[in-house]
Order: structure tokens, then C-alpha cells, then sequence
């Protein structure tokens, strides 16, 4: 009897473990399974991010140098003189050692220069040979000048002498003389291997397939092919029907996401990850497959066979040691799967916060230290940004840094299918020196905890900024170019509406007189103190441009018109003054013109066009003097 009851025990414990070990196998491969799709996202979205920084990165010098060789003053007039000198060896001399100074400089593998004149093709070593149409070697040269495009990039082959033909990528940018006509083509090379490395490491280290392809589709670079070869990259992968989506997708703010079918007939699936790069007029693709995962879990499932027949078996002696012995490897393979996610992100990027925006905290034990080491300890989230937006950021960020990432705004974005923020901003460690900081934050939906998560990295942009600024900057002033005052006037009036602000026009009366009496040293040494005068009456923070040879603009928030009135007056007497240096000594005033926003226009044309009309009315008046457009 009793080993009938024992038996009917054995059985009913059997049964139920048999059950429950089935149920829980079935729930924890499908949760296991899912939870690697979204690792399988989360990785070749960032794998996509860490790849395209990279590039955009190291074509930045290549595309910037290319740019500023084509507009070498010295060049440019240089090949406006070749047809004088084809037969003079000190002319070509000349481009070789210009071009080997760039070489060597930068360490391109390539620097060349062809003449459209002559199809002369010079590099480095000297003059290298002639291009003809009906070589298709140099089909590349005839399709940038068919093209309108500043400049271009192609993968060729490098035929100068001693290249070895090595598979090249090529920088291409036109030279125009004075009138806009196209007079050469000058740029520089990088050997593929650098960017064949780039790739590989990639692949090897997150198990993913990359690639950069045209705008047709065709496979520019990969570990496996080149633009010589001219492979297409949805024929070679078998991914027609994604053919139009990713040749269509130009934003190069956000990657375009797909799974898709693997096209072999299997149970199998990829996702795809997409990310143009407009400074290459290429499309990043990155390819990650669940070949791998499938088998892992199907190994994973086997195991668990196995060792749910040999639990069985030990259950019916220790049970309660049994279970406890599971739920224990449950956890751990949990918590496993978390660390390795957490280690491959870190891997790839510094500072990685996790916030869980749904519950309003933070996530990790790096992130709390972060938001304790600034005093938000036990914040609630939303607070804790407004703490590190006091004590860190600079005052004209705080209030965009703080409404683009509060919980609000993140859930807003998510709803609205983007899973992508960023945003540029000043920031400081010791309270007193600033840098450029860019944070790009990626919004998820976690199964795990049916809660919306962000992850945030950051990247100093400080070298970025400054080369924009360098680029808006007029170098003898240190004001803004036209075009940047441009630009950053519209900026401000289209962010505050209903503002007022005031735009000045100054231009230096009988400023020809000066250079034809005493020089242009003495007319620019008149125009550094001109400027120097005007900088002295406004802030920092205001908008100064040089728009012109002796024309220059400033642009202010202004309390009313009668403030107008008052800092026209003073900038008039300020700018009549005797300037004297060694050249000589000259009168110099200033003819003002005044527009007001938002009664005289609400862009820049209307307030340059009112201000203009102003300025003529002081000429016309005797000038030294100033005009208000609305009065």
C-alpha cells in the first residue's frame, strides 16, 4: 500500500513537474527569444550610430582639405597661367611639390589636380598623364564635370605610378576661377583597407554584415566588395523589396529600422538598419540576422530537456533543493543576458545613462552616481535634470536641455515614432570654463517591465563648433559673414516672435578716399578700428556681420524705439573720429541706417531691405549721420 501511495506520489509530483518544467521552458524561450530580438535592435542601432560617427569623422579632413585646396587663391591663379607654361618643367615642378605638401602633411595615400584645360593630371610625383573621354578609367573625372555638385566621391583604382592600382577612395572637388566657370579638379585619396578595417572590426565584434552604398544601390565599400567592383548590394544580399526604402530614406538624423525575412526560405529573420550620410552621399547599411540566436536557442531548448529528465529524477528525493537549484539558473540567465547588453553598449560609447522615463528614475548603479555626485540623490528624475541643468549647463541652453529630455517630451516623441533626441549645449565642469557637449538619446519600449526607457551618451563637439565658427567668422574682423548673420538673425526672429529687435546698417563715408590717399594696409587698419569701435557698444551675445567691403550690421533686442534713437546717436558720434597710424591720418565717420522688428519686417531681406533705404536717406543728407527707417 505504501508503495502504491509512494508511486501515486512519485507520479503526481512527476506530473506536475513535468508540467510545470514544460510551461516554464515554453515561457522563458519565448521571453529569452524576445528579449534577444530587442538586443539584436539595441545592438545595430548602435552599431550603426558608432560606425557612422566614425566615417563622418574621418572623411571630415579629407572632404574639408579637398575644399580648401579648390579654393587656394594661389592655386587657382596658378592654372589660370598653365597655358603659358606646357612646356616649362618648373611650372609642373610647382603643382608637385603644392600637391606633396598636402601629402605629407596629412598623409592622404593620393593628391592629385587635373587641369580641364589640358587633362593634365598631376599629383604628387609631378605630371602623371593626360585624361581622354575615351578612356573609361577616367569616366569619374567626366561625370563630376557633367554634374553639379561641388565635389564628389568615388572607389576606383589609383593608376599613378607606384600606387600599384590599389582600390581607392577618392575626394573630388571642382575649381571655379572668378566667373564661376569650372577650371580643374583637385582632391585627395584613402586607401580602402582603412575603411575595410573599420568595417571588419565592426562585424567581427557584434556579429553584424555593414555596408556603404550609393545612391543606385551599389556596394561602395564592405569587407567583401568595392565600388570597382560594381556589385549591387540588395542583389549580392537578396533584399530587392527593400531596395526603394533605403534608397528613399535621405534623413541623416534618425536610421531607418526594418526586420525582414532572410529570403532563404527559413524561419529565419534580419534586421536591418539604415543610416544616410549626406557628407558622402552614401547609405551606411548594417545587417544583423537570428540565425545564431535561433541555434543558440535551440541548444538552449535541448539542454533544458535534458536536464528537466534528470531534475525529474532527483526532484523525487530533494524537490525543494531542486527547484530552488532552477529558479537560481532562471535569475542568472536573466541577469546574464542584461550584463552582456549593458558591456557591449559600454564597450562602444563613454558615458551611458540609462532613465526609466515611464516611472520617472533612473536605472543602473552608474547612473545614480552620476545624479548623486551632482546632488539630485533620491531626485525623482524630471527633478534631477532641472539639478544638473542649474549646476552644470550654460544658462541660454538650460531651458532647451531641460523641456527636450523631461519625461514629458520623451514619451511625446515616442508616440510620435521617434526614438532618436539630440541636442547641442554648453557645458562645465568646474563652473567657470565651457565646452561644446552633444547628447543623442535613444528611446526604447522594454518588455521587461512594460516601461519606456532612454539611453543617453554623450561626445564633446568642441572641435566641431569651432570649425563652424571659424567658418562663419570674417577673418579680419572676427565678425560674422554675411551669410552667418544671415542665418543667425532669421534663427532668432523665427524662435521669438513678437520680439523686438533693432538692425543697424554702418558704412564708412568716403572709405574709397582712404585707400586711393593712403593704401589698403591703411584702409584695413581703418576697418579693424572701425569694427573695434562698434564691438566695444554691444554684447557679446549680439549679432555683428560684415556684409559688405566697408558695410557692417549689428542686430539687438531692444527695450523700445526711444532706446533706437539713444544708441544711434552714440554709435554716430563714437565712429567720428581722426584715425591716424604711420600710413596717416584720416576723418573717419560712418553713414547709419535703422530698421526695427517686428514693425519694419520679420527676416532678414525685410530688415536689411529697410535698414538699406535708411542708410541711402543719411547719404543722400550729408551722411555722418543716421536714419531710422519707421520714424
Amino acid at each position: 500500500m505504501k508503495n502504491k501511495e509512494l508511486a501515486r506520489t512519485n507520479l503526481l509530483i512527476s506530473i506536475v513537474l513535468v508540467i510545470g518544467f514544460a510551461l516554464t521552458a515554453v515561457f522563458s524561450y519565448r521571453a529569452n527569444y524576445q528579449a534577444s530580438l530587442d538586443n539584436i535592435e539595441r545592438v545595430s542601432s548602435l552599431t550603426t550610430e558608432g560606425i557612422y560617427y566614425r566615417l563622418t569623422t574621418m572623411f571630415a579632413k579629407p572632404v574639408n582639405i579637398s575644399i580648401t585646396m579648390a579654393h587656394d587663391s594661389l592655386l587657382i591663379e596658378h592654372l589660370l597661367s598653365e597655358g603659358e607654361h606646357l612646356e616649362d618643367e618648373n611650372y609642373a615642378e610647382t603643382i608637385r611639390t603644392y600637391l606633396k605638401a598636402y601629402q605629407d602633411k596629412y598623409d592622404f595615400d593620393s593628391v592629385f589636380l587635373v587641369s580641364v584645360a589640358t587633362g593634365r593630371y598631376y599629383n604628387f610625383s609631378g605630371l602623371d598623364r593626360v585624361l581622354t573621354r575615351d578612356d573609361p578609367e577616367n569616366q569619374w573625372y567626366y561625370d563630376l564635370m557633367d554634374s553639379s555638385p561641388e565635389y564628389s566621391l568615388n572607389v576606383d583604382n589609383d593608376e599613378v605610378d607606384g600606387a600599384d592600382n590599389e582600390i581607392t577612395v577618392f575626394v573630388n572637388c571642382k575649381i571655379t576661377d572668378t566667373d564661376g566657370d569650372v577650371i580643374g579638379v583637385v582632391g585627395v585619396g584613402i586607401r580602402i583597407d582603412y575603411l575595410k578595417e573599420l568595417l571588419g572590426d565592426y562585424e567581427q565584434k557584434y556579429n553584424v554584415q555593414a555596408s556603404l552604398i550609393s545612391g543606385g544601390g551599389k556596394i561602395e565599400i564592405s569587407t567583401d566588395y568595392t565600388g570597382y567592383e560594381q556589385k549591387d548590394w540588395f542583389s549580392v544580399y537578396d533584399r530587392e523589396e527593400l531596395r526603394r526604402q533605403i534608397l528613399q530614406w535621405t534623413d541623416n538624423t534618425s536610421n531607418l529600422e526594418i526586420w525582414t525575412d532572410t529570403g532563404s526560405g527559413s524561419a529565419e529573420s534580419s534586421f536591418v538598419v539604415a543610416r544616410y550620410i549626406p557628407e558622402l552621399s552614401w547609405c551606411l547599411v548594417v545587417e544583423q540576422n537570428t540565425g545564431r540566436l535561433i541555434h543558440d536557442m535551440k541548444i538552449q531548448l535541448y539542454l533544458t530537456c535534458v536536464i528537466l529528465i534528470t531534475v525529474i529524477l532527483i526532484v523525487l528525493l530533494v524537490t525543494t533543493a531542486v527547484i530552488r537549484k532552477f529558479n537560481r539558473q532562471i535569475t542568472a540567465l536573466v541577469e546574464e543576458r542584461q550584463t552582456n547588453f549593458k558591456r557591449a553598449t559600454e564597450e562602444m560609447y563613454d558615458n551611458i545613462y540609462e532613465l526609466n522615463i515611464t516611472k520617472n528614475c533612473y536605472v543602473g548603479k552608474r547612473t545614480e552616481e552620476y545624479f548623486e555626485s551632482l546632488g539630485a540623490k533620491g531626485l525623482p528624475y524630471d527633478q534631477g535634470l532641472r539639478v544638473i541643468a542649474r549646476k552644470q549647463i550654460k544658462d541660454e541652453f538650460r531651458e532647451g536641455y531641460v523641456s527636450t529630455f523631461t519625461p514629458e517630451n520623451v514619451i511625446k516623441e515616442y508616440n510620435n515614432n521617434n526614438n532618436h533626441l539630440r541636442y547641442d549645449f554648453m557645458i562645465t565642469e568646474d563652473g567657470i570654463n565651457y565646452n561644446w557637449m552633444r547628447i543623442d538619446a535613444y528611446i526604447l519600449f522594454s518588455e521587461e517591465d512594460q516601461s519606456i526607457h532612454m539611453f543617453t551618451y554623450r561626445k564633446n563637439i568642441d572641435s566641431e563648433k569651432q570649425k563652424e565658427l571659424q567658418a562663419a567668422t570674417d577673418g579680419m574682423t572676427g565678425f560674422f559673414t554675411r551669410n552667418a548673420t544671415e542665418r543667425f538673425i532669421n534663427k532668432i526672429l523665427s524662435e521669438n516672435p513678437g520680439t523686438s529687435y533693432a538692425f543697424f546698417i554702418f558704412d564708412i563715408d568716403n572709405f574709397k578716399q582712404a585707400n586711393d590717399q593712403f593704401g589698403h594696409a591703411f584702409g584695413d587698419s581703418c576697418i579693424r578700428e572701425f569694427t573695434d569701435i562698434i564691438r566695444k557698444h554691444f554684447r557679446e551675445k549680439d549679432i555683428l556681420g560684415r556684409i559688405g567691403g566697408d558695410e557692417f550690421a549689428a542686430f539687438i533686442p531692444i527695450p523700445d524705439a526711444d532706446w533706437v534713437r539713444v544708441k544711434a546717436e552714440e554709435l554716430s558720434s563714437a565712429l567720428q573720429i581722426n584715425y591716424t597710424d604711420q600710413c596717416g591720418s584720416w576723418n573717419m565717420s560712418a553713414s547709419i541706417g535703422v530698421s526695427v522688428s517686428p514693425g519694419d519686417g520679420t527676416d532678414f531681406d525685410s530688415l536689411y531691405k529697410k535698414a538699406d533705404a535708411a542708410l541711402y536717406k543719411t547719404k543722400q543728407t550729408g551722411k555722418n549721420d543716421y536714419n531710422i527707417y519707421s520714424v
